[in-house]
């Protein structure tokens, strides 16, 4: 059990229902208490297939220091979420103090966009493939890949390999 830990789960509408649900649903199984954030608290957000997520916080509100990781879903929510500075200061942040990084699919638009990937082994949607490696990242098309605090994955069918690896850092 790790109910020792926090995570901070990042929301907008449009996130990939699967890739938002499936990390918070697994890490509240370990004892983690998943707090999410989004532009505004109490916010309702609608994923790409109709299902609903309430924010608990909002991003101005994040205190990095109380956070042991992150988790960044795919969908179209990350174009979203890296517009905000303090969502990229918020990850740089992350980053910075070693805490895991968890992005699944698009998501990795969010680190790109926060300056974290150079140099890194990362995965995502073969989508941004060339948007990863322009930020000085090297693309292995494999379910998972951990390269240090980060955890990448793909897409959702990769979600139980995505999770057992994030847990596994999460809990070094």
């Amino acid at each position: 059990m790790l109910d020792n830990k926090k995570v901070l789960s990042l929301i907008h509408d449009d996130f990939e229902d699967l890739e938002l649900w499936y990390p918070i649903l697994r890490l509240r199984e370990e004892g983690v208490k998943v707090v999410v954030a989004g532009e505004k608290a109490k916010e309702k957000y609608v994923g790409k297939y109709g299902v609903p997520a309430y924010s608990d916080c909002s991003f101005l509100e994040v205190n990095v220091e109380e956070y042991d990781g992150i988790l960044i879903p795919g969908g179209w929510a990350p174009d979203k979420l890296r517009r905000f500075p303090e969502v990229l200061e918020i990850v740089a942040k992350m980053n910075e103090q070693n805490k895991v990084i968890g992005q699944i699919c698009h998501a990795g638009w969010v680190s790109i966009s926060a300056k974290i990937l150079n140099g890194k082994n990362v995965t995502s949607t073969p989508g941004i493939k060339d948007d990863m490696e322009n930020a000085g990242a090297t693309w292995i098309d494999e379910p998972v890949v951990v390269d240090g605090n980060i955890v990448s994955s793909r897409r959702p069918m990769d979600l139980p390999n995505y999770m057992k690896k994030y847990i596994e850092v999460l809990s070094k």
